[in-house]
């Protein structure tokens, strides 16, 4: 494990290729429930550049609405499907949190996607972590400290890396400037697949 900054850890290589291999298979199956989506931005209504879907009792969306949480698709309507147990594993493992994660957000990135320096801060648990998990292609992952214009600096993320975004860094900017196309053969294709845990309601 290394500590990035005071509360935000690097795991990398915390699952192994069957492990990555077994959650692919899981995502898939949310996915087939629960249909990738393009969140937009509140104000501007522009797209982002990655799709997304989620799983969990609460999933994240953007729309003109705002951002926020809802216990259901916004296209379908239909609830979002349980998180995995190859995923729950995760957060038992890496969190330090007694209380479980209500909300995991699958993002997928194309070679052109790109998501901008931002923070968690949409949940009213603050402290309990983020867990973000990597799966298929390399990206360049930018972290700072809690102002957006702060210094920041740049890791590379590989299939199988965990990151927990907790403590003093909960509230950190952090973002993807680039995919590395073609640096992993776990996807059928290019891409990568980014798994976010996140708990919503207070824990205490």
């Amino acid at each position: 494990m290394i500590e990035l900054a005071p509360g935000l850890t690097h795991v990398p290589n915390y699952l192994d290729r069957a492990q990555q291999q077994a959650m692919v298979d899981d995502v898939r199956a949310v996915v087939r429930a629960a249909p990738l989506f393009v969140p937009t931005m509140p104000r501007t209504g522009k797209p982002f550049s990655v799709r997304m879907t989620n799983c969990g009792t609460l999933g994240w969306v953007s729309d003109r609405g705002g951002y926020r949480y809802q216990p259901h698709h916004p296209a379908t309507g239909q609830p979002w499907s349980p998180i995995p147990s190859t995923v729950m594993r995760a957060w038992r493992d890496l969190a330090a949190c007694a209380v479980e994660p209500e909300a995991c957000l699958v993002n997928f990135y194309d070679r052109e996607a790109r998501m901008g320096l931002h923070r968690d801060a949409d949940e009213q648990a603050l402290d309990a972590p983020v867990i973000s998990l990597s799966l298929g292609d390399d990206c360049l992952f930018r972290f700072g400290g809690l102002e957006r214009n702060g210094p920041t600096k740049s890791i590379r993320l590989q299939s199988g890396d965990a990151v927990v975004i907790g403590g003093a860094s909960r509230l950190c900017y952090h973002g993807v400037d680039r995919l590395y196309p073609g640096t992993s053969t776990l996807l059928a294709g290019e891409g990568r697949i980014n798994l976010t845990l996140r708990r919503i309601a207070q824990t205490g």
